[in-house]
């Protein structure tokens, strides 16, 4: 198999279902096992992601604080993989912010797609990149220049214990991410780190 971000062979597994690349440093799991998109939006619809609910809400808030603190209502935004429950554009239609949703299960609507954004927020979704390659450079492709991509995924360090980590142990998560990984994307797909914790990750699209 080889690596879905940075195509190099992989061969050292961590475990029975994930292979740790030796040159992007992402944990990828096995093909063999990746569900399929029947299986995998059945999954999607067991979480319970209410609009509503204050913790929902709160789980989410980098991101939209980010936004809020960092962009205008007037820029245009878009909300890729926005679930069941599509929170950070609800919260940011309320405060008067213009932005979309697309969710190839949830909000299949591509028409959305054929525009150019400021920023783009997602939310829990790059884990379940089967080709995060193809997919973050779409994304980056409907930026504009010094447009922002804001990410929220758990980024694994060696003092997680990977055996009983809860994001491991979820059959949708084909694609963990190190901060190497993060920053090899940077690095091979012109992009600037604006933001870089264990939770939140901002990329900004660099100026041609």
């Amino acid at each position: 198999m080889i690596c879905t971000l940075c195509g190099s062979a992989l061969v050292n597994k961590r475990d029975a279902y994930y292979y740790d690349c030796d040159n992007c440093r992402a944990i990828v799991m096995d093909e063999k096992l990746y569900l399929s998109a029947e299986d995998e939006k059945e999954s999607y619809k067991t979480h319970n992601n209410d609009v509503n609910d204050i913790r929902y809400q709160n789980f989410t808030s980098p991101i939209t604080n980010y936004v809020l603190g960092h962009l205008l209502p007037e820029h245009k935004g878009l909300d890729f993989g926005s679930g069941t429950g599509p929170v950070i554009s609800s919260m940011l239609i309320k405060s008067g912010y213009d932005i979309v949703q697309y969710d190839p299960f949830f909000a299949p609507d591509k028409s959305v797609l054929n525009n150019r954004f400021n920023y783009i927020v997602s939310c829990e979704v790059f884990e379940h990149f089967h080709q995060p390659k193809l997919e973050i450079k779409k994304l980056i492709d409907l930026l504009k220049d010094n447009g922002v991509l804001l990410i929220m995924t758990m980024i694994y360090n060696e003092e997680i214990d990977f055996k009983t980590w809860h994001y491991r142990n979820d059959d949708t998560h084909v694609f963990i991410y190190r901060q190497e990984t993060i920053e090899y994307i940077a690095e091979t797909m012109n992009l600037e780190i604006d933001v870089l914790t264990d939770r939140l990750v901002v990329l900004r699209k660099s100026a041609n």
